[in-house]
């Protein structure tokens, strides 16, 4: 067979799982090419001095480091994880951490996850080179400095991070964020500009990060016929993670996979991109390494990878054998049963509902997991895919249990759980179906032609009644969380704000208050966030 500018014949690439691609390129390129990482390797890790044997080292201070960004790690009120760039290897790379600027600790080592990208004839040899450091033993919310470097480069500029707040005692107000499908491009950056405006003391990206692969179907380059397409291209990531560092560098960015995450040259899931360049908490089932959940205040936050369930994308529908379902039911209900945390959030890619006439809504997702969210009363979601913003009323079974117009309040335990699809963070701009295919707000008309994904790849028409609120301009959701008193009311304002910092819906979740609020001292005060 012909070998197209996919790498994958053209009919291959749009049936084999990602592990038979993955396959498909070793076997056809040669696995010798692969050990020596002349073909493709995933994330090659060296750690502690982080020396790479029979690689040439540049002088030290000629290598400047370059996209930072923070991840929290298993306990976010005590771990936290950088991560940068460099062009280049360097020697005994490190980061230092502080309380004060001016007294900053030794080197605390890091690793090199050093990630080679190369299909002969399709994708040029391309070496990068991400570099990672456990921050441990930190203390529950307070503001730190750190700064990174190499030998030969003592540290470049200072940033600096705040750890979440302990458990079982007061929370302070504070604000997260949230949107997907950002990519690279200037309604990106303005985007980021209008988020750091809320200061977040997180952000959420549900999938689809960077767009190095724009095709999104899994396959190594786009498995497209029109050979004027963009192809993979592993520098999209170097343009992408220097684009986030103003903010990210600041502020924990806590990302989940979509379908343009998957990277059919790195490894058998095509998560080997992605587990080198970010850093995940750690702490979800083993077969997804990028699936995770923590605890901040009193909202517990759920990361999924929706390609293990989706029926529209099926490259990876079930590679954890139902492991990330039963994971997800036992995090539920262990979140549910914590006195400290009155809300849960939950985002992934692949949208429960939604109606846009480019992805409509996911029936894997309907199907394994909107019947936990009902039975442990999950507060909201949060979806990408589609790059619009579109927010339901409150659901219970798929349909409308309370109505939330723009403005309202919705009390879960009782009304149930609002969906938001906030694709909208920098790609191109979807529509949805007329005729509510303008640059609205609140829906005009409560019968709205749609359809979802069904086992197969079939699409099932449906006339739905829960959209509420639709806009197609670039945007994002800000939370601002106010716990209150053991007895009280605790919220979640929702808001959704454009990239020119209008507001377009607004909405409040309510709950009474649990015991984070100082009762339950007694336990030992900071618990495992297991």
């Amino acid at each position: 067979m012909e070998i197209p500018r996919t790498g994958v014949p053209e009919p291959l690439a749009n049936r084999l799982s990602m592990a038979e691609q993955h396959d498909y390129l070793r076997t056809r390129f040669g696995r010798r090419s692969m050990l020596r990482g002349g073909l493709l390797v995933g994330a090659a890790a060296a750690a502690g001095p982080a020396f790479l044997p029979g690689i040439a080292y540049a002088a030290g201070d000629s290598v400047t480091p370059t996209a930072r960004h923070l991840a929290f790690g298993r306990n976010p009120r005590t771990e936290m994880r950088v991560g940068w760039q460099v062009p280049t290897p360097v020697r005994k790379p490190f980061v230092r951490v502080g309380t004060d600027p001016k007294h900053l600790s030794q080197r605390i080592p890091a690793e090199v996850r050093a990630l080679h990208s190369e299909v002969p004839g399709v994708i040029a040899p391309y070496d990068q080179y991400y570099l990672h450091a456990d921050l441990c033993g930190l203390r529950p919310g307070q503001s730190y400095y750190y700064t990174v470097g190499h030998e030969g480069y003592e540290g470049g500029a200072l940033s600096t991070f705040r750890t979440a707040p302990a458990r079982w005692l007061p929370t302070r107000p504070f604000t997260f964020t949230a949107f997907g499908d950002q990519g690279v491009s200037t309604d990106a950056l303005a985007e980021n500009g209008v988020v750091a405006q809320q200061n977040p003391v997180f952000h959420l990206l549900a999938g689809d990060i960077a767009y190095a692969d724009p095709n999104g179907s899994g396959s190594p380059i786009a498995s497209l016929p029109d050979a004027t397409h963009d192809t993979f291209d592993p520098k999209v990531w170097d343009a992408y993670l220097n684009q986030i560092e103003p903010v990210a560098s600041k502020v924990p960015w806590m990302v989940a996979t979509g379908n343009h995450d998957m990277e059919a040259l790195y490894g058998d899931h095509g998560y080997g991109g992605q587990t080198a360049r970010w850093d995940f908490p750690g702490n979800g089932p083993s077969s997804c390494p990028t699936v995770y959940s923590f605890i901040y205040g009193n909202v517990g936050v759920i990361s999924l990878d929706a390609n293990d369930v989706s029926h529209e994308i099926p490259h990876n529908l079930g590679y954890s054998q139902g492991g990330q379902t039963a994971w997800l039911k036992r995090r539920l209900a262990y979140l549910r049963s914590q006195p400290d945390v009155d809300f849960i959030v939950v985002f992934f890619h692949h949208c429960a509902y939604s109606t846009t006439k480019n992805h409509a809504s996911e029936g894997g997702v309907r199907e394994q997991w909107v019947p936990l969210f009902d039975r442990y009363e999950v507060d909201l979601v949060i979806n990408g895919h589609n790059h619009v913003y579109e927010r339901s009323d409150a659901l219970r079974g798929g349909k409308v249990s309370t109505e939330v117009p723009i403005g309202g309040i919705v009390r879960p335990e009782r009304d149930g759980t609002v969906y938001a699809t906030c694709g909208s963070a920098g790609r191109s701009l979807y529509a949805f179906p007329a005729p509510d295919s303008y640059a609205g707000h609140e829906v005009s008309q409560r019968e709205v032609p749609s359809y979802y994904w069904a086992d197969g790849g079939a699409k099932v028409t449906e006339t739905v009644t829960w959209s509420r609120v639709r806009y197609t301009g670039y945007a994002f959701i800000a939370l601002d969380v106010k716990p209150a008193f053991f007895g009280g009311k605790s919220t979640i304002t929702v808001r959704c704000v454009t990239n020119h910092g209008q507001e377009i819906d607004r909405f409040v979740i309510e709950r009474s208050a649990g015991f984070h609020a100082g009762v339950g001292l007694g336990v030992g005060g900071d618990i495992g966030d297991l």
